[in-house]
């Protein structure tokens, strides 16, 4: 095939040649990966922000072949969110009502009795979940008796044969080493928004320390769930910046939680408009590009979401969903409407061992 039919042929595919040097076999090459979505670390934010504005259907015709290629058993795994250490965090995230900046009508709990954890992990087992997330409203991880009982909850849910989720804040590498001896599946630590828009958001913690716990928490071969929040009134290039980041990580986290904003009353977002729903069909499905191999947890904000959109995030590239009455403190669909909507459309739900 010529160079000039080549060209032809990857152009009409979306692929701009930016290299008339190449070779006709490593021109093709790089397609095929393209297309198959090999994952990338060289994502700009001005071509994840074209792929994001690009025509909706030929967005979603991308995302759902890149996530039939990578994910081909189509199963969505439930996962159960429980706050296992409630309100009084000293950061001051401008979206958290557990935030003790703001006053949300949060009230502070301690530290949950581990027995008390283990039997909501026993019965978001029996309600189908394969994976049990646990959050501390913490800065960071101080190590004592409350580091002791989270690490015998982790224990505790990984003999019941669930994935073990936890976030806690910030932690160094010797407590990333511990969470991973007890058994810790995956560490959640999410950087929220882009380095640009970040420190609109936050100015308690620095993104940079964010990063160096999820280093940590690599380093000791723990899975790494890091994600973010759109609807903050971010633009959509640090959407972009977002996933760009994300990303940049080697390798790419194995999940992704994207969460629309929920506007808590008290918190400095809380007038904020909703998400717009196609927006976040977008995010989901720019997310599955940009990050093929990564679980796509389609997380706070559901609630604003009408079931069809739900259903088209699921299409588009979302594997996992939260569910139960609410998400640390914030509301959440009924456990029954998620499991029959997923039952009226055909979905399979992963089970223990899957």
């Amino acid at each position: 095939m010529a160079y000039a039919q080549v060209r032809i042929w990857v152009e009409s595919r979306g692929l701009v040649v930016r290299r008339p040097h190449m070779s006709t076999a490593a021109l093709l090459h790089e397609q095929e990966l393209r297309e198959l979505g090999a994952p990338r670390h060289d994502w700009s934010v001005a071509e994840v922000r074209e792929l994001y504005g690009s025509p909706l259907f030929s967005l979603l015709d991308r995302a759902r072949e890149i996530h039939r290629r990578w994910h081909p058993s189509g199963e969505v795994q439930l996962c159960r969110l429980l706050s296992i250490k409630t309100g009084g965090c000293p950061e001051d995230c401008a979206y958290c009502p557990q935030s003790a900046h703001y006053s949300t009508g949060v009230e502070r709990e301690p530290l949950l009795p581990l027995e008390r954890v283990l039997e909501q992990a026993r019965q978001a087992r029996l309600d189908g979940a394969t994976r049990f997330c646990m959050g501390a409203a913490w800065r960071s991880v101080r190590n004592g008796p409350e580091f002791e009982r989270v690490l015998e909850m982790v224990r505790g849910v990984k003999e019941l044969g669930l994935e073990a989720c936890v976030t806690l804040g910030m932690l160094d590498a010797e407590q990333a080493r511990r969470l991973k001896e007890a058994g810790l599946t995956a560490y959640n630590h999410n950087l929220d928004t882009s380095d640009a828009f970040y420190k609109s958001i936050i100015s308690t913690r620095r993104r940079e320390e964010r990063l160096a716990t999820l280093e940590n928490v690599r380093a000791a071969g723990v899975h790494v769930c890091s994600g973010g929040i759109i609807g903050m009134g971010e633009s959509l290039a640090d959407r972009a910046g977002l996933l760009v980041s994300l990303a940049a990580l080697e390798p790419h986290p194995e999940s992704v939680p994207i969460n629309g904003l929920v506007r808590a009353e008290g918190t400095p977002l809380a007038a904020l408009p909703p998400v717009d729903p196609l927006e976040f069909l977008r995010m989901i499905a720019t997310a599955r590009v940009v990050l093929p191999a990564s679980k796509i947890r389609l997380s706070a904000g559901r609630g604003e979401l009408d079931q069809q959109t739900q259903l088209m995030c699921l299409y588009a590239g979302a594997n996992s969903i939260f569910y139960g009455e609410k998400l640390l403190t914030t509301p959440n669909p009924e456990e029954a409407d998620d499991l029959a909507l997923l039952a009226r459309a055909g979905l399979s739900v992963q089970s223990l061992g899957s």
